[in-house]
């Protein structure tokens, strides 16, 4: 018995001694340079128990004898370890190819940039801050095929953006994208610092924007801020620079010699008397006493260069468990008006953070907070620059009328009215305070590991906008002006509650991600607004009473200007998507998303997208040497575009009575004239693109063809009978085009490293359908657009201009009837229209359309050079096939005593041959010559050299055994040359009427960046 027991004793020994834990170490590192690894995720097989790598790439673990023991890391062979009792196991981990796939970040998820069905653009922080801007999507100009963006130079201004032509008819419906920040939805991001910016993808047809449903007809903008490392040492970032930005391409016009020579050629008696007043006030000219002494340049007085500085500090870093972001930044912009407060200041604070509490729970949270100012000058300045007249000072010490300032006004000269700026400058303040903060909250469960997963995301974003218009009292020496205050202060709380369920796998050559998701959106927004008259406490110079004061005796509330608002919407969604790939080669990806909201009559709405690739270069047949990679892909998508305002109407009925056989009868009237917009814009798109890389990576292609259709699309529709106008859900509207770019890097030697490419897209906007009408007109009677079937929206429409009549042949051959001529009194001088009907008459009938305000061609281009610690890269962009209507020199038709620009002023006609492209300076001020015509509709068309920059890594070395951090100095120059023939500031005008659009300035700075 004894020895039995004994027996049993020594079985469980060695039992034991079979299962006891053991504790290895070791090193993993890169096979390739032998560099460690950190994060390297190290796993027992079949059990919960592992570890990660430490920045050194080491690590330790307890384990037993016959344990496998999995090294996996991102970019690297998965390697399997067989445990057989070693103390010291090192590991040398060789890269993955096919894992090293570029990663592309796609709605609530990611996918392989060569499993990619749909046309997707991602751009790098690197390439976003060169470009010294307060706006993110300003960096992407002239950078992503297919992207319209629309330059804003007001301090703070948001650009306009369109991708992939316009969808909705504006005014109707809202055509800009949707952004997704970390997972919340937002129309602009206007508060995000480029410096904080990891990438943004911009997903541009509708396969790839399906899933985010009825917000996403414009496309979607998808921006991921920057994050930490696991087992990363913290690092300190500071990247800042200061600049100047100069008033570019200003507007010459007629100096007083110009403008006098061109009053006295109109022969208005009336005109010519006012330089008479001019001469009696101010005096004559010392070098030519026939000119008015006063030559003012109106643009030299308001404009000036003006700084702008960004400072941004970033620190990241992480541990086994924790890795995190966390930085601050400031943005200063001063405007180029002087005078006024133009100016846009912010301050940003975030923070991300992300834990594994356990093997398979990860949490995040990040945070940003936003705090801006922005005060605008006065929009009524640019109007009146422009007309101005030179004859006229800043100042007019003999207007002792005028108060507080003794400035100028052109209506003591004779004209009607004050015309001079500087009363917009002075005597206004508009200020607005933007506070933002966004937060994104989640967990992620994997269920199975590295299989099934399960993510909650809860996003929030809180925005309050306080706006301030202050107009001070004043006398301008003719009128007295009280002062009046506006107040306007909104909120915005809207939440978004996102639960998605994501299974990946692999079975043999079987490749696929299936998710779905659940999803809820809360939208609330509630203000006020309030207008006081009359203000007696209200101080000038003291900001300290720019308020409405309910003991100001005088004080006035105007009922009209006062009020508040509100609104609630929300949305439950459904969505699915399934991504598919078959032994590397076929591919297949489809999303369906069921959008449900309050906003409309119809209550929910599906959005289902497809797409497929070939992968032609994986096939056997396939056998050339140069091309890398060649795939064709193809996808079609429905979306929705819920940016319009919805209206429930229904017919109204009224009683009344009416005579029948002499008898008074009751009886009801049916009104059917009421708006219905019961459901959003639906949007259908077919893309077909190919994705290609050549000579071992050096050169890669992408080109897309699509064809994107807006259906129900919000339009006005005509009743003829009641000659009333409606709103319904009956327009179509066609977009397509072609996109392509093109990239080439390489380098020669061991220093020198050099890469180019460049981008085009096409545009052909179309109106297919306005509910049966043939077309719609839009715009006022003296500046008509149209939108006609088979034309673009909004297109420009007035006469042709063939030439000016030189003589009265001209006139007489003109196939002009006579008794027109006479009836309209045509000279010498006179605008020649084309009489498309050839009926001997110029009518309504006569008018065609002159041009759309949508680029029919932009392009943009890249150079970059290194070679040792320089880097030099140029950007450049440009478009064309756009119309600008010049609608400075189009107000003509409504006031003739001011000024024009100096090019009209020195090429009027003023006898024969002497111009065939602007008409007599009598004739700039007759109706004829001011009917709508291409006189006024000008080439919008520029070239641009939009960045330049040129930078030098001045540390990462050792200087007499101490070790300095890796700075880098950099000079940048924004948009130093543009080049375009419209006779304005600017050609970039986002709905093409230029009358009083802010300068684009050109910046030109100085930075550093240092990294600890």
């Amino acid at each position: 018995m004894k020895r039995l027991f004994l027996l049993l004793l020594l079985v469980f020994f060695i039992g034991s001694l079979g299962h006891a834990q053991m504790l290895v170490k070791g090193k993993v590192s890169s096979a390739e340079d032998n560099d460690p690894l950190p994060g390297v995720s190290i796993q027992i097989e079949g059990t919960t128990k592992g570890t990660v790598t430490n920045i050194d790439g080491e690590y330790e673990l307890q384990v037993e004898n016959d344990d496998k023991i999995i090294f996996s890391f991102i970019g690297y062979k998965t390697q399997v370890i067989n445990y057989s009792g070693q103390s010291t196991l090192n590991i040398a981990m060789e890269e993955d190819v096919a894992a090293l796939e570029e990663v592309v970040v796609v709605g609530y998820g990611t996918q392989e940039k060569r499993d990619l069905t749909s046309s997707i653009t991602t751009v790098d922080s690197e390439e976003i801050t060169k470009t010294p801007t307060g706006q993110a999507m300003q960096a992407l100009q002239g950078k992503v095929a297919g992207v319209q963006i629309v330059s804003n130079g007001a301090p703070g201004g948001s650009p306009t953006v369109r991708i992939r032509g316009l969808g909705s008819f504006p005014g109707f419906g809202d055509s800009s994208p949707l952004y997704v920040v970390d997972g919340m939805f937002f129309d602009d991001i206007d508060f995000l610092n480029t410096g904080d910016i990891q990438s943004m993808s911009v997903l541009k047809d509708a396969s790839a924007a399906a899933i985010y449903g009825v917000r996403a007809a414009n496309g979607v903008v998808i921006i991921e801020t920057k994050t930490g490392k696991y087992n990363q040492k913290a690092e300190v970032t500071y990247d800042g620079y200061y600049g100047i930005q100069n008033p570019q391409n200003v507007l010459k016009m007629a100096n007083t010699e110009q403008f006098t020579n061109y009053v006295l050629a109109t022969g208005s008696s009336a005109d010519a008397s006012f330089i008479n007043n001019a001469f009696n006030r101010f005096g004559r000219s010392r070098t030519n006493p026939n000119l008015p002494a006063v030559n003012t340049d109106w643009y030299d007085e308001v404009l000036q260069p003006a700084p702008m500085q960004n400072h941004t500090v970033n620190v990241t870093g992480g541990t086994d468990n924790i890795k995190y972001s966390v930085g601050a930044s400031y943005f200063g912009q001063d405007g180029i008006v002087q005078n006024t407060r133009s100016e846009y200041d912010r301050t940003n604070f975030r923070t991300k953070v992300d834990g594994r509490v356990s093997d398979r729970l990860t949490v995040g949270a990040n945070v940003n907070i936003s705090n801006a100012t922005r005060y605008d000058a006065d929009n009524g300045v640019w109007f009146r620059t422009y007309f101005a007249v030179p004859i006229l000072p800043v100042y007019d010490e003999q207007n002792e009328a005028a108060r507080p300032e003794s400035l100028s006004n052109a209506q003591l000269l004779g004209y009607r009215g004050s015309q001079n700026p500087y009363y917009n400058l002075l005597y206004s303040d508009n200020r607005n305070k933007i506070s933002k903060m966004v937060g994104n909250f989640y967990f992620d469960y994997d269920i199975i590991p590295d299989k099934l997963s399960f993510k909650m995301a809860y996003n929030y974003s809180n925005i309050n906008i306080d706006s301030r218009n202050v107009r001070f009292s004043f006398s301008d020496g003719v009128t007295n002006n009280p002062n009046s205050l506006s107040r306007n202060s909104r909120s915005e709380l809207n939440e978004i509650w996102d639960n998605t369920l994501t299974y990946k796998d692999q079975i043999g050559k079987h490749k696929f991600t299936i998710l779905g998701g659940y999803s809820y959106r809360s939208e609330v927004t509630e203000g006020q607004f309030v207008r006081g008259d009359s203000l007696s406490l209200l101080d000038p110079d003291e900001e300290t009473t720019w308020f409405i004061s309910l003991g100001d005796a005088t004080a006035s509330i105007n009922s009209d200007g006062s009020g508040d608002f509100g609104s609630q919407e929300f949305g439950v969604s459904y969505f699915g998507r399934l991504s598919y790939s078959f032994d590397n080669k076929y591919l297949f990806y489809a999303t369906v998303r069921r959008d449900g909201t309050n906003k409309f009559q119809q209550r929910f709405g599906t959005f289902p997208t497809f797409g497929a690739g070939w992968v032609v270069s994986e096939e056997s047949f396939f056998d050339f040497d140069f091309v890398d990679f060649l795939k064709l892909r193809g996808s079609w998508g429905r979306l929705g575009n819920d940016a319009v305002n919805a209206a429930v109407g229904q017919p109204t009925r009224s009683t009344t009575t009416t005579a029948i056989n002499d008898q008074l009868a009751p009886g009801v009237i049916v009104d059917n004239t009421f708006d219905l917009v019961e459901k959003w814009e639906t949007v259908e798109e077919t893309n077909f693109g190919i994705t290609a890389d050549f000579l071992s990576g050096r050169l890669s292609l992408e080109a897309d063809y699509y064809q994107r259709d807006t259906k129900d699309g919000v339009t006005l529709l005509l009743l003829p009978a009641q000659r009333d106008i409606i709103r319904r859900n009956l327009a179509e509207i066609r977009n397509s085009g072609f996109e392509s770019s093109i990239n080439w890097s390489d380098k020669i030697g061991d220093k020198f490293t050099y890469n180019i490419g460049g981008n085009i897209a096409t545009l052909n906007n179309e109106v297919l359908s306005l509910g049966g009408q043939r077309y719609l007109d839009a715009g006022s009677a003296e500046f008509r657009q149209r939108s006609i079937v088979g034309e673009a929206i909004n297109a420009f429409f007035g006469y042709e201009v063939e030439g000016v009549f030189q003589t009265e042949g001209d006139i007489a051959t003109s196939g002009y009837n006579q008794e027109f001529i006479d009836d309209n009194n045509l000279v010498p001088g006179d605008f020649k229209y084309k009489d498309q009907n050839g009926d001997g008459v110029i009518d309504s009938e006569d008018r065609v359309v002159l041009g759309s305000f949508l680029p029919s061609l932009t392009y943009g281009a890249n150079l970059g050079l290194g070679y040792g610690k320089f880097y030099l890269s140029a950007n450049i962009q440009g478009q064309s096939g756009h119309s600008i209507l010049n609608r400075k020199r189009g107000e003509i038709i409504f006031t003739t005593d001011t000024n024009i620009d100096a090019e009209l002023a020195t090429n009027l006609w003023d006898g024969p041959g002497s111009s065939n492209r602007y008409p007599s300076a009598a004739g700039l001020r007759k109706g004829w010559n001011q009917n709508l015509s291409d006189y006024f509709v000008e080439d919008g068309s520029y070239f641009r050299i939009q960045n330049v920059r040129l930078s030098y890594q001045v540390g990462d070395q050792s200087i007499m055994g101490t070790e300095i951090p890796d700075i880098t100095v950099y000079l940048t120059a924004e948009r130093p040359l543009t080049v375009f023939d419209y006779n304005g500031f600017n050609p970039e005008v986002a709905n093409g009427i230029d009358r009083q659009n802010f300068p684009i300035s050109a910046v030109y700075s100085a930075g550093l960046r240092m990294k600890f």
